[in-house]
């Protein structure tokens, strides 16, 4: 099944200094960007040898205390900060080959890396170290008349595959976060972000605590996705981050359990009882913050109680902060001279990741809670208002993975809930919903201890 074009990584040699020769090199020094792209291209290793691999480590890892997997963490987090120089000469690699390819303006932020963002990210590896172990924290468990104790126990999943578009820093979020509990990785990030990938897993491979534990997919196309989503016995789950177009591709093919963290089509909804400059303020952030992440605001609905008064103020801020509006018949009656678009239906469906938001007024938090019913992906939805009975009709009547009540939609995040880094945001029911952390990484098993007990 695997095609000589697709190639993978093992990722579980040591790093060279960049400065020696490797066949065919003359005696010239070579940048270490330049050995990193080297060995990408010349190492190849089928997609169910490098998860057999990771298998291999991950019977390893879950033998390991917190200790030796948090040293390994805390190693990364220094060599990532070591090797500052070396990131980011592999990302203006990239950042220059997505200009020349029109990547937009939003793909190219989520792609960039600067020295806060390097930083940042070997922070948050730091903080995944300084978070509780989950692997052996018991769930429940007690003592059954019989003399038996059961204890239901939290255990790593195994072989965690994460599949990832444009966003350099998932490969250390996901790298610590599985490693943290216990489970080797297959990384397969996006074409755009080649460089800057393999320099950041060659850190993550060299200092994690069992050879093998990162693994890397580079090269190939839809076939290798395909093929790495079919390992049964190898792969435990696999994890697309991700366009609706990941999720198609993996949706028809894939014979390993998913977890879609998934697309954000998210709403503010500004009701009746709103406090109006609080609803300005989160419209503002959940909108132009960053606009070009899953939860950014993509719609904004308001009362139609408070519209007059509220519309034509926050339609000007918008627009003062480049937000292209798409706006429907009743918010253009109050854009006065702000410059608007109408909104075609499939606007309400779109995520745009981009300064574009569709707006609409409605005449109640019930048809509120409709139009996001019919339009939301049940990732981040927000209602700003003071009214007790209408935020506790929007909290129970929304299905979302996360529901705010006068709080901007940004703050759907595995860090900013205090679970340190996150895979993703899931949209799904089962088996994990919101941010992925570390017990989303996790399963459990039951433990039984008896004294000599059979069953009559």
């Amino acid at each position: 099944m695997t095609s000589p074009e697709v190639r993978a990584r093992r990722c579980d040699v040591p790093r060279r200094s960049g400065l020696e020769r490797t066949e065919g090199e003359t005696g010239a020094k070579r940048s270490p960007s330049s050995h990193y792209a080297s060995a990408m291209a010349t190492t190849a290793v089928s997609i169910p040898d490098l998860c057999r691999a990771a298998k291999d480590a991950s019977r390893a890892l879950v033998t390991l205390d917190r200790a030796e997997k948090d040293a390994a963490l805390h190693a990364i987090a220094d060599a990532l900060e070591a090797r500052m120089g070396d990131v980011l000469e592999a990302n203006a690699r990239d950042m220059e080959a997505g200009r020349e390819a029109g990547l937009s303006d939003a793909l190219l932020d989520r792609l960039r890396l600067d020295e806060g963002r390097v930083r940042a990210i070997a922070d948050g590896a730091r903080q995944v170290a300084a978070l509780a172990d989950p692997v052996g924290e018991s769930i429940m468990g007690g003592l059954l008349a019989n003399g038996l104790q059961v204890d239901k126990v939290r255990v790593p999943l195994g072989v965690v595959a994460v599949v990832y578009e444009a966003r350099p820093n998932v490969t250390i979020d996901a790298a610590a976060l599985c490693l943290k509990s216990g489970n080797a990785i297959v990384l397969r990030g996006s074409s755009s972000a080649t460089h800057s990938n393999a320099i950041l897993v060659e850190v993550a491979a060299e200092h994690a605590p069992v050879p093998g534990a990162v693994q890397l997919v580079a090269g190939g196309g839809r076939e290798e996705l395909a093929e790495l989503a079919t390992q049964d016995g190898l792969v435990d789950l696999i994890i697309p981050r991700g366009g609706d177009g990941l999720k198609k591709a993996l949706e028809g093919v894939a014979t390993v359990p998913v977890i879609f963290a998934a697309a954000g089509n998210c709403h503010v909804y500004v009701d009746a009882a709103a406090d109006l400059e609080a609803a300005l303020a989160i419209t503002l952030n959940a909108k132009t913050q960053r606009p070009g992440v899953c939860n950014a605001a993509e719609t904004l609905l308001v009362h139609s109680d408070v519209a007059p008064e509220f519309l034509p103020r926050a339609l000007r801020a918008l627009h003062e902060a480049g937000v292209e509006l798409r706006v429907d018949g009743r918010t253009r009656t109050l854009a006065g001279d702000v410059p608007v678009l109408d909104a075609t239906e499939e606007d309400w469906d779109t995520e745009y990741l981009a300064l574009t938001l569709a707006v609409a007024v409605v005449d109640s938090v019930e048809e509120a809670m409709a139009h996001i019913g019919r339009h939301g992906s049940g990732h981040s939805e927000a209602i700003v208002t003071d009214d007790v009975r209408a935020a506790r009709a929007f909290e129970r009547g929304v299905d979302a993975a996360c529901v705010y009540v006068n709080a901007s939609t940004r703050f759907t995040d595995g860090g900013e809930f205090g679970m340190g880094a996150e895979i993703g945001n899931s949209t799904q029911k089962l088996h994990a919903r919101g941010p992925i952390g570390l017990r989303e990484l996790c399963t459990f098993k039951y433990v039984v201890r008896g004294d000599g007990h059979v069953r009559t």
